[in-house]
């Protein structure tokens, strides 16, 4: 079956998601990217996203620590300080599960974003990915 652009991203989205609150430490947000294979997580307040943190937001927090010798004691205290909604990007693009796939590539090829959530009557029911985009492809005839 060939990969159809014009099918609603309801098809591609990943639907089981992990989540974070703005008031999560970013402890929680490290832990999750250390134990789960995935670069992006929703920020959601009352099922409601708020904004999205990627891993490279993470690592630009960490940046610049791990050369000096109590680089981990300063970091855990400085994920232990610091919250979700402080790093979290906002503004984000967002999708309805019937728009089709070419618009989430549309969005991809103008922004810097690599995840889109999916909204529906205002709340978070899943993320389209490049990663879902590439693997949707890779799988069709």
């Amino acid at each position: 079956m060939a990969f159809d652009i014009y099918a609603p991203v309801s098809t591609i989205m990943s639907k089981k998601l992990l989540t974070v609150h703005p008031k999560d430490t970013l402890e929680e947000v490290k832990e999750i990217f250390d134990k789960n294979k995935i670069h992006h997580i929703p920020v959601v307040k009352f099922k409601q996203i708020v904004g999205m943190i990627s891993k490279t937001d993470l690592f630009y927090f960490l940046r610049g620590y791990h050369n000096d010798p109590s680089a981990e004691i300063f970091e855990r205290n400085r994920l232990q300080s610091f919250n979700a909604g402080e790093i979290m990007t906002t503004g984000l693009a967002k999708l309805e599960p019937t728009d089709k796939i070419v618009v989430a590539l549309e969005v991809f090829k103008e922004n810097l974003f690599h995840a889109i959530p999916v909204i529906d009557n205002g709340e978070l029911i899943g993320l389209v990915t490049t990663y879902d985009v590439i693997k949707a492809l890779s799988e069709s005839g």
